[in-house]
């Protein structure tokens, strides 16, 4: 264990970004999502001349599945998704690496695990709506703080997936060239 490092299996330069930042960029990121969603039910809407939000619900579900598995699969596989650039954060294999695809499809598969237990009480208990945004609130604030019980920080699907988030800063900026010559 180095001084720097508070962890003693911590690289010095992988340590994972406060909860609060990690967290902020989730709901960036949920936010984000919305225009994806938009898009791929639009798609979907049009391709299978859906008229009622109803209908073909559950392949409409099946098919946003596929769509968000393949967005966070390509992003996560080049290092960070758009939240993720702004939060500056960066999501590497456990050695500090870039994911691969595989990696970084368990990862999408294992986050799920923020989701599926809330909905799957929900569905068994025949809960409200509102009863399963209770309890998913619930869930998704234990899953968060879980991450403090871990050596690295490191939430539980990451450490699961064999991945990590980490701090990230980019290259320095390249200086701007004068609008106007004076």
């Amino acid at each position: 264990m180095t001084a720097e490092s508070p962890h003693p299996t911590a690289l010095p330069n992988l340590l994972a970004p406060p909860l609060t930042r990690r967290m902020a960029c989730w709901l960036y990121e949920g936010m984000l999502m919305f225009g994806v969603v938009f898009i791929a039910g639009y798609l979907f809407s049009t391709l299978t001349q859906t008229r009622n939000a109803l209908d073909n619900r559950h392949w409409q579900q099946a098919f946003l599945f596929v769509v968000f598995g393949i967005y966070f699969t390509w992003f996560w596989s080049r290092g960070q998704t758009l939240a993720m650039k702004t939060w500056h954060i960066r999501v590497v294999d456990s050695q500090g690496k870039a994911l691969t695809q595989t990696r970084a499809l368990l990862r999408y598969v294992l986050s799920w695990l923020w989701f599926l237990p809330p909905l799957a009480a929900g569905y068994a208990f025949s809960l409200s709506g509102a009863e399963i945004g209770v309890i998913s609130l619930g869930w998704i604030a234990i899953w968060a703080l879980l991450s403090r019980f871990h050596v690295q920080r490191q939430f539980p699907h990451d450490a699961l997936a064999g991945t990590r988030l980490v701090h990230h800063v980019g290259p320095p900026a390249k200086p701007r060239k004068p609008l106007f010559k004076s």
